[in-house]
């Protein structure tokens, strides 16, 4: 048995998926502009997770692979954190790690 793996179609990006799928162009528009605020809230919520992560590694003065090693990741993973590669990481893996380092991490939702 042989898996089908032919691509059949590519969205270009920066194209409203939603109108892609069929909806409306009304309905496309507004799940759209939802969605794109749904990921900003996302990408602001990793960033400051991951500065209050990259923050407490430079205040102790820890290398990499010490970090790493208090986070329990690789030396690789703290790279990506530092570095700021956001699409890497998820908010709840970055909440376990403020956790590890003894970091409560309080939300608020308005």
């Amino acid at each position: 048995m042989t898996t089908d793996t032919k691509v059949r179609h590519t969205t270009p990006a920066g194209t409203n998926i939603f109108l892609e799928l069929g909806f409306d162009p009304e309905e496309a528009k507004q799940l759209n502009t939802a969605s794109q605020r749904e990921i900003r809230i996302s990408l602001a919520l990793k960033e400051q997770l991951m500065t209050a992560i990259a923050d407490w590694i430079e205040e102790k003065g820890l290398k990499q692979a010490d970090a790493a090693a208090t986070l329990m990741v690789s030396r690789p993973r703290v790279s990506d954190l530092v570095n700021r590669k956001m699409h890497l990481f998820t908010i709840d893996t970055l909440v376990g790690m403020l956790s590890s380092i003894g970091k409560q991490v309080n939300f608020t939702i308005e």
